[in-house]
């Protein structure tokens, strides 16, 4: 799951979600396979390298001749509600110049991290992002008129190649920006079709207004701190105001498609109105341009998220490469379908691509991307440096810290250096547990400590709870499972059926759903009712094959195992795990070492035998 989806007031009311991808930080997973939290532990998804060092901590030492990065435009009006006019322009250039195939443009997530008035360094700017040039401005919006002031920099001498100010009126700011991209593209001397010329040219709306609302919307959709419910609903909003002032609004559309699509597939909102509204979004921008990437991408998210239609969403992604080729996106969810497909190469290479386009972008680098796949593949030292690059740019961001500490638990059973870095994350910023607080609490269970679990279960309010993976558990359930854990089995049956009232409601309501069915069946297990777990575990694990998604299909596989586990079929869950130890999960080393899910089992010299084999890497066929 896209980090910024993680601890953002999901419910376990929710019908669980998947990684992304990201979605979404966009850490707007929409993200999300995706996206997998304890993607802090374990979790995460993408492959090995593909002759490239991750490790460092810069893109490039000098970019390419017709590379570029446009920075966030400065707002110089007194209002500050204007500063969304100065994202939007910049939005906008950066949006025409990555239409040029003949240009490598970085994408928005990346260069906004450069937003502020701290004074920048542009050759260290062009050396982390990889690119040789920079643009960067004004924008001052008084009235109805508009002054932007932009410049070309080449990023490894610090000169000004090109500079402009346009002083005009504020219905031709679309103007303005048109002739800004184009410009820039003939002086890095940029090969232009009449297609991408076309594309430049077009205003996205002629109503300021409706701008307005879409690019605050945007913002809300590409700011790495939301992705929550509330931030999702408020983007749907801004958009649909939007295009009720502009009906003929595409770019408005498609975002609006994607917020709703955002809100289905993370668990948001998992219902058949969601959907319909998605639709119905995706719908209208076809009609407006049924030929253009965007609504290609749209479609393809949609096919993916919605109906998990992975050859469809690829040849709509394929598509919108044509006339997208610098949008990270596109790679970014071609990696993430391919992995369900359990295509773990060919996600990898599509991974990376997206990161050389988005160099700063957590989800892509990080838990969510190709560290995390690393991650899933058993291959720990390599993940290592993908975290420490995330690390480089963001030294403090919480969800990596732990990640990289959470390496040695799955890798060596080894609970010290992430129980430490909760510990110091914890003493130093009272704010950044709640994302890293389903670490905590497998930390404690890990440790036996049932103090620190209740410790951490309080602090999960009522977030969702997830153990490595995208089944999403309720409160009541852990209550038992710590209850379990210290030998009280009076509580422990008692939490299991506070538990099982909860979940047979979110079942009752989607019987379909493996996600939440497993839950159901390991919930009976502890209660004793064994006939009723191992066809509920064995019926969500038919829901939901591998061969139909290999991220959640061996999730199913694992929950049957430890079903049959709790149940006391040992043969069942021996085979099982048999089957999940050698594929592609967040199933490690440390998990079955440490965890008490695994009690049962062990002593088994079958199970015993899988402990060992988990400290491998995954040999990939």
């Amino acid at each position: 799951m896209p980090q910024k989806f993680r601890q953002q007031g999901t419910k376990q009311k929710t019908s669980g979600v998947e990684p992304v991808a990201k979605p979404g930080k966009g850490r707007v997973a929409l993200i999300v396979a995706a996206v997998i939290i304890f993607a802090t532990l374990a979790v995460g998804i993408l492959l090995f390298r593909h002759n490239r060092a991750p490790g460092a901590t810069t893109t490039s030492t000098a970019g390419s001749e017709k590379s570029i990065a446009v920075l966030p435009f400065e707002n110089l009006s007194r209002d500050l509600d204007n500063a969304f006019s100065a994202d939007g322009v910049q939005d906008e250039i950066l949006t025409d110049l990555a239409r040029i195939a003949d240009l490598k443009v970085i994408s928005r997530t990346s260069v906004m991290q450069y937003k502020g008035g701290v004074a920048r360094n542009l050759r260290e700017i062009g050396q982390q992002l990889g690119v040789a040039h920079v643009v960067e401005g004004t924008v001052q919006r008084v009235g109805n008129r508009v002054r932007v002031n932009a410049q070309l920099i080449d990023a490894r001498t610090d000169k000004q190649l090109w500079g402009q100010v346009y002083d005009r009126d504020l219905a031709d700011v679309f103007a303005i920006q048109s002739e800004i991209a184009k410009t820039i593209a003939d002086q890095l001397q940029a090969k232009l079709s009449p297609r991408e010329e076309k594309a430049i040219e077009r205003s996205p709306t002629s109503d300021i207004t409706a701008f307005d609302l879409y690019a605050r919307a945007k913002n809300i959709l590409l700011t790495p701190s939301s992705g929550g419910k509330a931030d999702l609903q408020q983007a749907v909003d801004l958009l649909t105001q939007a295009v009720a002032r502009d009906p003929s609004f595409f770019d408005a559309y498609c975002q609006l498609a994607y917020a709703h699509d955002a809100l289905y597939f993370f668990g948001l909102d998992h219902t058949s109105a969601r959907l319909a509204l998605a639709e119905a979004a995706l719908q209208a921008a076809s009609r407006l341009r049924p030929d253009a990437g965007e609504t290609h991408l749209a479609r393809g998210q949609n096919l993916y998220w919605a109906y998990r239609d992975y050859d469809g969403a690829l040849a709509e992604l394929e598509t919108a490469r044509q006339t997208l080729p610098n949008d990270a996106r596109i790679f970014r969810l071609t990696g993430y379908i391919q992995r369900r497909q359990g295509h773990w190469e060919e996600s990898t290479r599509n991974l990376e691509r997206a990161a050389e386009l988005n160099p700063r972008d957590i989800e892509t680098l990080g838990a969510g991307g190709v560290a995390g796949n690393y991650s899933l593949l058993r291959r720990y030292a390599e993940a290592k440096p993908w975290f420490a690059r995330v690390l480089a740019f963001e030294p403090n961001d919480a969800v990596t810290k732990v990640s990289l500490a959470g390496l040695d638990f799955n890798w060596k059973a080894d609970t010290r250096p992430l129980h430490q870095t909760i510990d110091s994350i914890r003493g130093t910023n009272p704010a950044a547990p709640q994302s890293i607080v389903n670490d905590w609490l497998i930390c404690a269970l890990a440790e036996r400590d049932g103090t620190a679990a209740k410790n951490a279960l309080i602090a999960l309010g009522e977030n969702a709870i997830l153990f490595s993976d995208n089944v999403l558990f309720n409160r009541a359930f852990v209550e038992g499972v710590i209850a379990r854990m210290t030998k009280d089995d009076e509580q422990a049956r008692s939490a299991f059926i506070a538990a099982r009232a909860e979940q047979e409601k979110i079942v009752q309501a989607q019987p379909n759903y493996g996600l939440a069915l497993c839950v159901l069946g390991l919930i009976d297990a502890g209660l004793g009712r064994k006939e009723e777990a191992l066809r509920e575990g064995r019926r969500a694990v038919e829901l939901l094959p591998v061969e139909k998604d290999a991220l959640n299909g061996i999730a199913m596989v694992k929950y049957l195992a430890m079903i049959a586990a709790w149940a006391g079929d040992k043969d069942l869950a021996c085979e099982q795990l048999a089957i999940a130890t050698r594929h592609p999960s967040p199933i490690s080393y440390g998990q079955l070492k440490l965890l008490p899910f695994w009690d049962p089992l062990r002593g088994d010299p079958r199970f015993e035998k899988l402990v060992e084999e988990a400290k491998k890497p995954v040999a990939l066929k």
